[in-house]
Protein backbone atom coordinates (compact mmCIF):
# COMPACT_ATOMS: atom_id res chain seq x y z
CA UNK A 1 0.00 0.00 0.00
CA UNK A 2 1.12 3.64 -0.60
CA UNK A 3 1.91 6.32 1.71
CA UNK A 4 0.67 9.62 0.76
CA UNK A 5 4.26 10.76 -0.31
CA UNK A 6 3.96 7.80 -2.58
CA UNK A 7 1.08 9.22 -3.68
CA UNK A 8 2.14 12.46 -4.09
CA UNK A 9 5.29 11.13 -5.99
CA UNK A 10 3.23 8.70 -8.64
CA UNK A 11 0.82 12.24 -9.22
CA UNK A 12 4.04 13.61 -10.38
CA UNK A 13 5.05 10.80 -13.21
CA UNK A 14 2.09 11.19 -14.98
CA UNK A 15 0.98 13.96 -16.99
CA UNK A 16 -2.63 14.63 -17.81
CA UNK A 17 -4.42 17.52 -19.95
CA UNK A 18 -5.38 20.09 -16.98
CA UNK A 19 -6.51 23.54 -17.67
CA UNK A 20 -7.76 25.93 -14.71
CA UNK A 21 -8.66 29.16 -14.68
CA UNK A 22 -7.60 28.95 -18.90
CA UNK A 23 -4.33 27.82 -18.02
CA UNK A 24 -2.87 24.95 -18.64
CA UNK A 25 -1.50 23.03 -15.32
CA UNK A 26 1.89 20.96 -15.59
CA UNK A 27 1.85 19.70 -12.10
CA UNK A 28 -1.64 19.44 -9.61
CA UNK A 29 0.35 18.15 -6.46
CA UNK A 30 2.23 21.18 -6.57
CA UNK A 31 -0.08 24.28 -8.03
CA UNK A 32 -2.00 26.11 -5.07
CA UNK A 33 -5.14 25.41 -6.31
CA UNK A 34 -4.68 21.38 -6.33
CA UNK A 35 -3.15 20.89 -3.37
CA UNK A 36 -6.03 20.83 -0.62
CA UNK A 37 -7.56 18.20 -2.75
CA UNK A 38 -4.27 16.06 -2.94
CA UNK A 39 -3.43 16.47 0.61
CA UNK A 40 -7.35 15.20 1.57
CA UNK A 41 -6.98 11.86 -0.93
CA UNK A 42 -3.48 11.44 0.23
CA UNK A 43 -4.43 11.11 4.31
CA UNK A 44 -6.44 8.19 2.95
CA UNK A 45 -3.35 6.60 1.75
CA UNK A 46 -1.58 7.78 5.09
CA UNK A 47 -4.46 6.56 7.40
CA UNK A 48 -4.11 3.02 6.12
CA UNK A 49 -0.86 2.73 7.66
CA UNK A 50 -1.70 4.35 10.61
CA UNK A 51 -2.11 1.90 13.52
CA UNK A 52 -5.24 3.13 15.05
CA UNK A 53 -7.01 3.08 11.87
CA UNK A 54 -5.54 -0.07 10.27
CA UNK A 55 -8.63 -1.99 10.95
CA UNK A 56 -10.89 0.39 9.11
CA UNK A 57 -8.83 1.41 6.13
CA UNK A 58 -7.58 -1.70 5.07
CA UNK A 59 -9.28 -5.25 3.80
CA UNK A 60 -7.97 -8.25 2.78
CA UNK A 61 -8.18 -8.91 -1.00
CA UNK A 62 -10.42 -11.79 -1.82
CA UNK A 63 -8.53 -11.97 -5.06
CA UNK A 64 -4.50 -12.21 -3.82
CA UNK A 65 -5.08 -12.61 -0.22
CA UNK A 66 -3.00 -9.34 0.60
CA UNK A 67 -3.68 -6.84 2.74
CA UNK A 68 -5.01 -3.71 0.52
CA UNK A 69 -6.54 -0.35 1.28
CA UNK A 70 -10.10 -0.40 1.66
CA UNK A 71 -10.75 2.07 -0.79
CA UNK A 72 -9.51 -0.52 -3.59
CA UNK A 73 -11.48 -3.89 -1.54
CA UNK A 74 -14.84 -5.30 -3.17
CA UNK A 75 -17.78 -5.69 -0.43
CA UNK A 76 -18.32 -9.71 0.29
CA UNK A 77 -20.03 -9.21 4.01
CA UNK A 78 -22.28 -6.81 6.20
CA UNK A 79 -18.93 -6.08 7.93
CA UNK A 80 -17.60 -4.70 4.96
CA UNK A 81 -20.68 -1.93 4.23
CA UNK A 82 -20.15 -1.45 7.75
CA UNK A 83 -16.60 -0.26 8.26
CA UNK A 84 -16.63 1.45 5.31
CA UNK A 85 -19.46 3.87 6.71
CA UNK A 86 -17.28 4.33 9.84
CA UNK A 87 -13.74 4.58 7.46
CA UNK A 88 -15.71 7.02 5.86
CA UNK A 89 -16.73 9.16 9.04
CA UNK A 90 -13.32 8.62 10.20
CA UNK A 91 -11.44 10.50 7.59
CA UNK A 92 -13.93 13.08 7.63
CA UNK A 93 -13.59 14.20 10.88
CA UNK A 94 -9.55 14.36 9.98
CA UNK A 95 -10.32 16.15 7.14
CA UNK A 96 -13.11 18.59 7.13
CA UNK A 97 -13.28 17.97 3.39
CA UNK A 98 -14.39 15.33 0.63
CA UNK A 99 -11.26 12.93 0.15
CA UNK A 100 -12.62 11.95 -2.94
CA UNK A 101 -11.80 7.98 -3.15
CA UNK A 102 -15.22 7.25 -1.95
CA UNK A 103 -16.49 7.72 -5.73
CA UNK A 104 -14.26 4.99 -7.69
CA UNK A 105 -14.47 2.82 -4.49
CA UNK A 106 -18.14 2.50 -5.87
CA UNK A 107 -17.77 2.07 -9.41
CA UNK A 108 -15.07 -0.70 -8.85
CA UNK A 109 -18.18 -2.44 -6.79
CA UNK A 110 -20.68 -1.60 -8.90
CA UNK A 111 -19.08 -2.60 -12.35
CA UNK A 112 -17.64 -5.86 -10.51
CA UNK A 113 -20.84 -7.18 -10.14
CA UNK A 114 -22.95 -5.82 -13.17
CA UNK A 115 -20.08 -7.50 -15.07
CA UNK A 116 -20.23 -10.53 -13.81
CA UNK A 117 -23.89 -10.84 -14.42
CA UNK A 118 -23.03 -9.86 -17.86
CA UNK A 119 -20.71 -12.69 -18.95
CA UNK A 120 -23.38 -15.30 -17.33
CA UNK A 121 -26.09 -13.83 -19.74
CA UNK A 122 -24.16 -12.89 -22.61
CA UNK A 123 -20.53 -15.01 -22.63
CA UNK A 124 -18.60 -12.32 -22.87
CA UNK A 125 -15.80 -11.59 -21.01
CA UNK A 126 -15.92 -8.36 -19.12
CA UNK A 127 -15.84 -10.12 -15.42
CA UNK A 128 -12.51 -11.38 -16.16
CA UNK A 129 -11.08 -7.90 -17.71
CA UNK A 130 -12.04 -6.61 -14.71
CA UNK A 131 -10.39 -8.46 -12.24
CA UNK A 132 -7.38 -8.10 -14.16
CA UNK A 133 -7.72 -4.03 -13.77
CA UNK A 134 -8.48 -4.64 -10.18
CA UNK A 135 -5.81 -6.95 -9.56
CA UNK A 136 -3.44 -3.99 -10.51
CA UNK A 137 -5.68 -1.01 -8.75
CA UNK A 138 -4.80 -3.07 -5.50
CA UNK A 139 -1.56 -3.73 -6.34
CA UNK A 140 -0.38 -0.27 -6.92
CA UNK A 141 -3.17 1.14 -4.78
CA UNK A 142 -4.20 3.59 -7.31
CA UNK A 143 -7.24 6.27 -7.20
CA UNK A 144 -9.79 5.92 -9.43
CA UNK A 145 -12.42 7.90 -10.07
CA UNK A 146 -16.03 6.70 -11.07
CA UNK A 147 -16.88 9.07 -13.77
CA UNK A 148 -20.57 8.52 -14.36
CA UNK A 149 -22.38 11.97 -14.97
CA UNK A 150 -23.11 13.11 -18.39
CA UNK A 151 -23.73 16.86 -19.43
CA UNK A 152 -27.32 15.59 -21.07
CA UNK A 153 -28.20 17.86 -23.41
CA UNK A 154 -31.90 18.30 -23.57
CA UNK A 155 -33.22 16.52 -20.46
CA UNK A 156 -36.25 15.54 -23.02
CA UNK A 157 -34.78 13.69 -25.09
CA UNK A 158 -32.83 10.20 -24.98
CA UNK A 159 -28.96 10.14 -25.30
CA UNK A 160 -29.53 8.30 -29.17
CA UNK A 161 -32.07 11.24 -29.83
CA UNK A 162 -29.47 14.33 -29.08
CA UNK A 163 -28.79 16.62 -31.50
CA UNK A 164 -25.21 16.88 -30.46
CA UNK A 165 -24.53 12.98 -29.56
CA UNK A 166 -21.14 14.00 -27.54
CA UNK A 167 -23.49 15.46 -24.55
CA UNK A 168 -23.22 11.36 -23.76
CA UNK A 169 -20.55 8.88 -23.40
CA UNK A 170 -20.81 7.06 -26.32
CA UNK A 171 -18.57 4.72 -28.76
CA UNK A 172 -17.51 6.12 -32.38
CA UNK A 173 -15.82 3.25 -33.90
CA UNK A 174 -15.25 -0.60 -33.10
CA UNK A 175 -11.76 -1.91 -33.97
CA UNK A 176 -9.71 -5.51 -33.52
CA UNK A 177 -8.04 -3.70 -30.64
CA UNK A 178 -10.56 -1.56 -29.11
CA UNK A 179 -12.91 1.52 -29.25
CA UNK A 180 -12.58 5.01 -30.07
CA UNK A 181 -15.02 6.97 -27.42
CA UNK A 182 -16.10 10.74 -27.56
CA UNK A 183 -18.23 12.86 -25.03
CA UNK A 184 -17.78 14.33 -21.71
CA UNK A 185 -18.50 13.54 -17.84
CA UNK A 186 -19.29 16.61 -15.86
CA UNK A 187 -18.86 16.88 -11.76
CA UNK A 188 -16.64 14.38 -11.01
CA UNK A 189 -14.81 14.46 -8.06
CA UNK A 190 -11.07 13.91 -7.57
CA UNK A 191 -10.41 14.05 -11.08
CA UNK A 192 -7.02 15.39 -11.65
CA UNK A 193 -5.23 14.33 -8.85
CA UNK A 194 -6.42 10.29 -9.75
CA UNK A 195 -4.85 7.74 -11.46
CA UNK A 196 -7.49 6.78 -14.06
CA UNK A 197 -10.98 7.01 -14.42
CA UNK A 198 -13.45 4.46 -14.45
CA UNK A 199 -16.74 5.50 -16.95
CA UNK A 200 -19.73 4.39 -16.21
CA UNK A 201 -23.06 4.96 -17.81
CA UNK A 202 -25.30 7.30 -16.42
CA UNK A 203 -29.25 6.72 -17.41
CA UNK A 204 -31.16 3.19 -18.43
CA UNK A 205 -30.56 2.63 -21.77
CA UNK A 206 -32.90 1.68 -24.61
CA UNK A 207 -31.88 -1.02 -27.72
CA UNK A 208 -31.33 2.32 -30.21
CA UNK A 209 -28.74 3.83 -27.56
CA UNK A 210 -26.70 0.83 -27.52
CA UNK A 211 -23.60 3.19 -28.74
CA UNK A 212 -23.89 5.42 -25.28
CA UNK A 213 -23.96 1.70 -23.14
CA UNK A 214 -19.99 1.57 -22.44
CA UNK A 215 -17.98 1.50 -19.40
CA UNK A 216 -14.52 1.78 -19.78
CA UNK A 217 -11.26 2.51 -17.56
CA UNK A 218 -8.42 5.02 -19.04
CA UNK A 219 -5.47 6.40 -17.40
CA UNK A 220 -5.23 9.97 -16.77
CA UNK A 221 -2.61 11.14 -19.37
CA UNK A 222 -4.18 8.87 -22.48
CA UNK A 223 -4.61 11.46 -25.35
CA UNK A 224 -7.56 12.85 -26.10
CA UNK A 225 -8.64 13.13 -22.45
CA UNK A 226 -9.09 16.76 -21.09
CA UNK A 227 -9.80 17.93 -17.82
CA UNK A 228 -11.33 21.10 -17.14
CA UNK A 229 -10.93 22.16 -13.46
CA UNK A 230 -14.93 23.70 -11.88
CA UNK A 231 -14.27 27.03 -10.21
CA UNK A 232 -15.06 26.44 -6.09
CA UNK A 233 -16.60 29.52 -3.84
CA UNK A 234 -14.23 31.81 -2.48
CA UNK A 235 -11.49 29.00 -4.79
CA UNK A 236 -8.67 32.11 -5.29
CA UNK A 237 -8.09 32.28 -1.96
CA UNK A 238 -5.82 29.20 -2.00
CA UNK A 239 -3.51 31.32 -4.06
CA UNK A 240 -3.33 34.04 -1.93
CA UNK A 241 -3.95 34.35 1.96
CA UNK A 242 -3.44 31.83 4.42
CA UNK A 243 -5.43 32.61 7.40
CA UNK A 244 -8.74 33.13 4.64
CA UNK A 245 -8.63 29.97 3.69
CA UNK A 246 -10.25 28.58 6.22
CA UNK A 247 -9.70 24.88 6.12
CA UNK A 248 -5.87 25.25 4.43
CA UNK A 249 -4.77 21.53 4.55
CA UNK A 250 -7.73 20.30 3.60
CA UNK A 251 -10.06 22.52 1.01
CA UNK A 252 -14.00 22.87 0.64
CA UNK A 253 -14.75 19.59 -1.22
CA UNK A 254 -13.71 17.06 -4.07
CA UNK A 255 -12.03 19.28 -6.93
CA UNK A 256 -14.61 18.43 -9.07
CA UNK A 257 -13.89 18.34 -12.98
CA UNK A 258 -15.43 18.63 -16.33
CA UNK A 259 -13.42 15.25 -18.24
CA UNK A 260 -13.86 15.45 -22.24
CA UNK A 261 -12.87 12.19 -24.57
CA UNK A 262 -11.95 13.44 -27.77
CA UNK A 263 -11.82 10.71 -30.00
CA UNK A 264 -10.09 8.44 -27.05
CA UNK A 265 -9.15 4.92 -27.92
CA UNK A 266 -9.64 2.38 -24.91
CA UNK A 267 -8.15 -1.10 -25.54
CA UNK A 268 -10.96 -4.09 -25.27
CA UNK A 269 -9.09 -5.69 -22.24
CA UNK A 270 -10.18 -1.97 -20.57
CA UNK A 271 -13.82 -2.36 -21.80
CA UNK A 272 -16.54 -3.62 -19.67
CA UNK A 273 -19.32 -3.27 -21.29
CA UNK A 274 -20.12 -2.50 -24.92
CA UNK A 275 -23.74 -2.12 -26.32
CA UNK A 276 -25.59 -3.91 -23.60
CA UNK A 277 -27.71 -1.72 -23.32
CA UNK A 278 -30.06 -3.53 -20.71
CA UNK A 279 -27.28 -3.42 -18.13
CA UNK A 280 -26.86 -0.18 -17.94
CA UNK A 281 -29.69 0.69 -15.51
CA UNK A 282 -28.27 -1.89 -13.17
CA UNK A 283 -25.14 -0.84 -13.42
CA UNK A 284 -26.38 3.28 -12.73
CA UNK A 285 -28.51 1.64 -9.58
CA UNK A 286 -25.48 -0.20 -8.01
CA UNK A 287 -22.99 2.80 -7.98
CA UNK A 288 -25.90 5.19 -6.88
CA UNK A 289 -26.60 2.90 -4.03
CA UNK A 290 -23.08 2.07 -3.21
CA UNK A 291 -22.11 6.03 -3.63
CA UNK A 292 -26.14 7.20 -1.36
CA UNK A 293 -24.92 4.59 1.37
CA UNK A 294 -22.01 7.04 2.21
CA UNK A 295 -23.16 10.29 3.00
CA UNK A 296 -24.24 9.39 6.30
CA UNK A 297 -20.73 8.60 7.15
CA UNK A 298 -18.45 11.03 5.48
CA UNK A 299 -20.74 14.12 5.96
CA UNK A 300 -21.30 12.78 9.27
CA UNK A 301 -17.30 13.13 9.74
CA UNK A 302 -17.76 16.91 8.09
CA UNK A 303 -20.46 17.86 10.81
CA UNK A 304 -18.52 16.25 13.47
CA UNK A 305 -15.34 18.96 12.63
CA UNK A 306 -18.57 21.33 11.78
CA UNK A 307 -19.95 21.32 15.14
CA UNK A 308 -16.66 21.04 16.98
CA UNK A 309 -16.16 24.08 15.05
CA UNK A 310 -19.48 25.96 16.41
CA UNK A 311 -19.32 25.04 19.75
CA UNK A 312 -15.48 26.41 19.97
CA UNK A 313 -16.68 29.72 18.40
CA UNK A 314 -19.69 30.17 21.02
CA UNK A 315 -16.86 29.86 23.64
CA UNK A 316 -14.68 32.36 21.99
CA UNK A 317 -17.78 34.54 21.87
CA UNK A 318 -18.74 34.05 25.23
CA UNK A 319 -22.13 32.37 23.79
CA UNK A 320 -21.51 28.86 24.95
CA UNK A 321 -23.59 29.14 28.00
CA UNK A 322 -26.95 30.55 26.86
CA UNK A 323 -29.21 27.80 26.43
CA UNK A 324 -30.80 28.34 23.13
CA UNK A 325 -26.93 28.17 21.97
CA UNK A 326 -26.81 24.71 23.99
CA UNK A 327 -29.79 23.54 22.71
CA UNK A 328 -29.15 24.37 18.63
CA UNK A 329 -25.94 22.31 19.38
CA UNK A 330 -27.34 19.33 20.65
CA UNK A 331 -30.42 19.80 17.48
CA UNK A 332 -26.74 19.81 15.36
CA UNK A 333 -25.47 16.66 17.01
CA UNK A 334 -28.93 14.89 16.80
CA UNK A 335 -29.32 15.23 13.15
CA UNK A 336 -25.68 14.16 12.42
CA UNK A 337 -26.51 11.16 14.67
CA UNK A 338 -29.55 10.77 12.44
CA UNK A 339 -27.80 10.63 9.31
CA UNK A 340 -25.51 8.20 10.23
CA UNK A 341 -27.93 5.84 11.80
CA UNK A 342 -29.15 6.07 8.35
CA UNK A 343 -25.71 4.58 6.82
CA UNK A 344 -24.93 2.11 9.77
CA UNK A 345 -28.54 0.60 8.51
CA UNK A 346 -28.98 0.20 4.96
CA UNK A 347 -25.20 -1.47 5.17
CA UNK A 348 -26.56 -4.00 8.03
CA UNK A 349 -29.85 -4.84 5.61
CA UNK A 350 -27.55 -5.14 2.42
CA UNK A 351 -27.54 -8.33 0.87
CA UNK A 352 -25.21 -10.76 -1.53
CA UNK A 353 -24.95 -10.34 -5.41
CA UNK A 354 -24.68 -13.47 -8.04
CA UNK A 355 -21.09 -11.90 -7.98
CA UNK A 356 -20.52 -12.81 -4.26
CA UNK A 357 -20.15 -9.24 -3.65
CA UNK A 358 -22.23 -7.46 -1.12
CA UNK A 359 -24.58 -4.33 -1.99
CA UNK A 360 -26.07 -2.16 0.77
CA UNK A 361 -30.21 -1.79 0.87
CA UNK A 362 -30.93 0.50 -2.09
CA UNK A 363 -34.47 2.03 -0.42
CA UNK A 364 -32.50 2.91 2.96
CA UNK A 365 -29.61 3.56 1.04
CA UNK A 366 -31.62 6.21 -0.88
CA UNK A 367 -33.13 7.16 2.26
CA UNK A 368 -29.88 8.52 3.68
CA UNK A 369 -29.31 10.54 0.78
CA UNK A 370 -32.38 12.59 0.76
CA UNK A 371 -31.67 13.10 4.27
CA UNK A 372 -28.59 14.46 3.81
CA UNK A 373 -30.22 16.80 1.69
CA UNK A 374 -31.92 18.27 4.00
CA UNK A 375 -30.40 17.95 7.67
CA UNK A 376 -26.71 19.24 6.21
CA UNK A 377 -28.46 22.60 5.40
CA UNK A 378 -29.69 22.44 8.93
CA UNK A 379 -26.99 21.92 10.54
CA UNK A 380 -25.21 24.35 8.39
CA UNK A 381 -28.32 26.84 8.85
CA UNK A 382 -27.40 26.40 12.95
CA UNK A 383 -23.97 26.61 12.72
CA UNK A 384 -24.99 30.19 10.95
CA UNK A 385 -26.93 31.40 13.48
CA UNK A 386 -24.79 30.62 16.25
CA UNK A 387 -21.82 32.39 14.34
CA UNK A 388 -23.68 35.51 13.61
CA UNK A 389 -22.84 38.25 10.79
CA UNK A 390 -19.48 38.16 11.18
CA UNK A 391 -19.90 35.16 9.23
CA UNK A 392 -19.79 36.82 6.34
CA UNK A 393 -18.38 39.95 6.93
CA UNK A 394 -15.09 39.17 9.00
CA UNK A 395 -11.83 41.52 7.04
CA UNK A 396 -9.23 39.89 5.58
CA UNK A 397 -5.82 38.55 6.81
CA UNK A 398 -4.34 41.35 4.73
CA UNK A 399 -6.18 43.73 6.87
CA UNK A 400 -5.41 42.22 9.80
CA UNK A 401 -1.60 42.18 9.11
CA UNK A 402 -1.78 45.88 8.08
CA UNK A 403 0.04 48.10 10.02
CA UNK A 404 -2.07 51.05 10.20
CA UNK A 405 -4.96 49.01 10.09
CA UNK A 406 -4.07 45.53 11.93
CA UNK A 407 -4.68 46.60 15.39
CA UNK A 408 -8.10 47.91 15.20
CA UNK A 409 -8.94 44.44 13.71
CA UNK A 410 -7.13 42.67 16.44
CA UNK A 411 -9.16 44.83 18.50
CA UNK A 412 -12.62 44.33 17.43
CA UNK A 413 -12.35 40.57 16.16
CA UNK A 414 -11.68 40.02 19.88
CA UNK A 415 -14.39 38.31 21.80
CA UNK A 416 -13.79 37.05 25.32
CA UNK A 417 -10.81 38.99 26.49
CA UNK A 418 -8.28 36.16 26.96
CA UNK A 419 -8.73 34.61 23.66
CA UNK A 420 -6.54 35.96 21.03
CA UNK A 421 -8.51 37.42 17.93
CA UNK A 422 -6.77 35.05 15.69
CA UNK A 423 -8.23 32.55 17.32
CA UNK A 424 -11.69 33.64 16.44
CA UNK A 425 -10.62 34.55 12.82
CA UNK A 426 -9.49 30.88 11.98
CA UNK A 427 -12.89 29.30 13.34
CA UNK A 428 -14.86 31.81 11.18
CA UNK A 429 -13.02 30.86 8.46
CA UNK A 430 -13.58 27.55 8.89
CA UNK A 431 -17.35 27.13 8.96
CA UNK A 432 -17.37 29.60 6.20
CA UNK A 433 -15.41 27.15 4.06
CA UNK A 434 -17.74 24.33 5.43
CA UNK A 435 -21.11 25.91 5.09
CA UNK A 436 -20.95 28.88 2.61
CA UNK A 437 -20.55 27.42 -0.82
CA UNK A 438 -19.71 24.86 -3.21
CA UNK A 439 -19.58 22.06 0.18
CA UNK A 440 -23.71 22.66 0.47
CA UNK A 441 -24.49 22.37 -3.01
CA UNK A 442 -22.24 18.93 -3.21
CA UNK A 443 -24.23 17.91 -0.31
CA UNK A 444 -27.47 18.28 -2.44
CA UNK A 445 -26.47 17.00 -5.45
CA UNK A 446 -23.88 14.73 -5.10
CA UNK A 447 -24.56 10.54 -5.87
CA UNK A 448 -27.66 12.25 -7.24
CA UNK A 449 -30.03 15.45 -6.66
CA UNK A 450 -33.29 15.11 -4.32
CA UNK A 451 -35.36 13.74 -7.30
CA UNK A 452 -33.77 11.20 -8.25
CA UNK A 453 -33.67 9.82 -4.39
CA UNK A 454 -36.94 10.41 -4.65
CA UNK A 455 -37.92 8.00 -7.70
CA UNK A 456 -35.44 5.25 -6.03
CA UNK A 457 -37.40 5.27 -3.30
CA UNK A 458 -41.08 5.09 -4.95
CA UNK A 459 -39.25 1.96 -7.16
CA UNK A 460 -38.43 0.22 -4.07
CA UNK A 461 -41.59 0.87 -1.81
CA UNK A 462 -43.68 -1.60 -2.42
CA UNK A 463 -46.65 0.08 -2.14
CA UNK A 464 -48.94 -2.67 -3.43
CA UNK A 465 -47.57 -4.64 -0.39
CA UNK A 466 -48.63 -1.80 1.88
CA UNK A 467 -51.60 -1.40 0.62
CA UNK A 468 -52.62 -4.83 1.43
CA UNK A 469 -51.55 -4.60 4.58
CA UNK A 470 -53.94 -1.83 5.03
CA UNK A 471 -56.29 -4.01 3.38
CA UNK A 472 -55.91 -6.84 5.87
CA UNK A 473 -56.33 -4.47 8.93
CA UNK A 474 -59.76 -3.03 7.91
CA UNK A 475 -60.84 -6.46 6.30
CA UNK A 476 -61.68 -5.08 3.08
CA UNK A 477 -63.58 -7.74 1.11
CA UNK A 478 -64.53 -9.80 3.94
CA UNK A 479 -68.19 -9.99 5.31
CA UNK A 480 -68.94 -8.58 8.63
CA UNK A 481 -68.76 -10.99 11.65
CA UNK A 482 -71.83 -9.68 13.37
CA UNK A 483 -73.87 -6.48 12.73
CA UNK A 484 -74.58 -4.36 15.34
Amino acid sequence: MKSGKEYRESLRKLRPEVYYLGEKIDSVVDHPAFAPHVNAAALTYDMALAPEFEELLTATSHLTGEKVNRFTHIHHSHDDLVKKVKMLRAIGQQTGSCFQRCVGHDGLNAVYSVTYEIDRKKGTEYHRRFIELLKKVQSEDLMISGAMTDPKGDRRLSPSQQRDPDVYVHVVERKSDGVVVSGAKMHITGAVNSHGHLVMPTAAMKQEDADYAVCFYVPVDTPGVIHIFGRQTNDTRKCQCFLDQGNVDYGMVGGEALIVFDNVFVPWEHVFMCGEYEFAYELVERFATAHRQNYGGCKTGLADALIGATYALAQVQGTDRASHVRDKIVEMVHLAETLYCCSIACSCQGYALPAGSYMADPLLANVTKLNVTRHIYEIARLAHDITGGILATAPSENDWKDPRVGKYVDKYMRGVAEVPAETRIRLIRLLESMTCGTALVESMHGAGSPQAQRIMIERRANLEHKKRLAEKLAKIGEQPLFVC
